[in-house]
């Protein structure tokens, strides 16, 4: 099947939208009712709820939700040497990006005698949400547990749903240790998300939950977000997405391969390629066509490319206007020195550059961030980071001299603002150090 292929420059506004917009989220009031009603049980029932809704909706009858010793152990066991070494390997790069990140603290004197701070502290309590549907992701157990570890948040509880023998992946479980997660969860969808928000017996309550999910995870994220009994959550997300900009120069073979890396995610997935020339959308379609073809999740990426499209440019320029206007989840540079357009990006969750750069590293172990916004939301949100785990503090310390220097301009504006008390509180201690009094 071949990609849709239009001329940007021979369309109209209207269609430009048309061609850009994402595939429509399940918007099913009935998803909401019966998300609100499965958090509402939760609430209510605790554990014996929980078991419930495993077996109605999982199909597994569980007596215990938390992973035990025995089960974390026999993971490692469960999996090849090669595959451990992988794990460890990308937590290594990612924990080198991500400690980075750490904040420095502020410190700073903004008037003689006046001096203001900015320290970070974690959150106490973090809720981390590794999928596990058609493919279990070990890779999200690594960023969102590094980053929290990082952070210092000292309680980190991880879920994931069970498999049909009432075990957890065991590739999820060694990333969770290696990330240093203990503590994990077989539970998954809204029930999961309902119990870290508000707690039950065995499932800690937590502050903040994060992590990808289906419609139904989204849905529950978004509830107990607005409830302030509840838990905050990262951001809201939409399904998979990738553009990738591609001049002559590009090879078809590689970006038809980073299209379908994303592709194959979801049927909501989308793909996007804008290329400089007819003739390179062209060469690239045929190279879809042909890896299409043994692509294990063909059918999926089939669905995906069913509303993904091709856009033709007059050149790398334009095609950046597209992609910022479009701002991908994955922004990919298949242009010839790609590193001088990346001032030109204003809108992406992660940017790669050049031939040599799949969208696959920033999945698995370049080290960045694989938790990104998505269906647009990169224009106002970033990549997940540690700072997402942290939360800052102001402080101010004033001398006498300080007030002295500050203390007229504060009581100034609160008396214009109407705020008697506000301007009191300055001029009470004014009054005390005019007299002599301050101490």
């Amino acid at each position: 099947m071949s990609l849709r292929q239009y001329v940007w420059r021979e369309l109209s506004e209207e269609r430009r939208a048309e061609i850009l917009r994402r595939p429509a989220l399940a918007d099913d009031a009935r998803v909401a009712e019966r998300v609100a009603a499965i958090i509402a049980q939760v609430r209510r029932g605790g554990d014996a709820a929980l078991a419930e809704l495993c077996e109605s909706l999982d199909g597994v009858r569980l007596t215990s939700f938390e992973v035990a010793p025995a089960e974390h152990d026999a993971a490692a066991d469960a999996l090849t040497a090669e595959q451990r070494a992988a794990i460890e390997a990308a937590a290594r790069n990612i924990e080198t990006f991500h400690r980075a990140q750490l904040p420095t603290p502020v410190d700073i004197e903004t008037a003689p005698g006046v001096r203001c701070e900015k320290v970070s502290r974690p959150i106490r309590r973090v809720g981390l949400y590794v999928p596990a549907g058609t493919a279990p992701l070990p890779s999200t157990a690594l960023m969102l547990g590094i980053p929290a570890r990082l952070a210092g948040c000292p309680t980190r509880v991880m879920c994931t749903p069970p498999r049909p023998d009432g075990r957890a992946d065991p590739a999820v479980l060694y990333a969770a240790r290696v990330a240093g997660v203990e503590r994990v969860f077989k539970l998954g969808g809204a029930h999961a998300i309902a119990a870290l928000a508000y707690g039950t017996e065995s499932v800690p309550k937590v502050d903040k939950i994060f992590g990808p999910g289906s419609t139904w995870v989204t849905e529950a994220k978004a509830q107990v977000d607005r409830d302030p009994a509840g838990a905050s959550r990262d951001y809201p997300a939409g399904p998979s997405e990738v553009l990738v900009v591609a001049d002559d120069g590009a090879r078809p073979a590689f970006v038809a391969a980073d299209l379908l890396s994303q592709a194959e995610h979801g049927p909501d997935s989308q793909a996007l390629l804008v290329a400089t020339s007819e003739r390179l959308a062209a060469a690239v379609a045929a190279a879809l066509d042909e890896q299409l073809a043994r692509l294990g999740r063909r059918q999926i990426a089939e669905r995906a490319l069913a509303h993904s499209a091709a856009v033709v440019v007059r050149n790398v320029a334009e095609g950046i206007d597209v992609a910022n206007r479009y701002a991908p989840e994955h922004l990919i540079l298949q242009v010839a020195e790609p590193r001088r357009w990346l001032d030109r990006v204003e809108a992406a969750g992660s940017v790669f550059l050049g031939p040599w750069a799949p969208e696959s590293v920033g999945d698995y172990c370049s080290g960045t961030n694989h938790v990104l916004p998505t269906y647009g939301y990169a224009r106002r949100n970033s990549s997940l980071g540690v700072g997402d785990f942290l939360r800052s503090i102001t402080i101010q310390e004033l001398t006498r001299e300080g007030l002295r220097n500050i203390g007229p301009v504060a009581r100034t504006l609160a008396e214009r603002e109407g705020l008697d008390a506000q301007a009191r509180a300055v001029t009470a201690r004014l009054d005390a150090l005019q007299a002599g009094s301050g101490s």
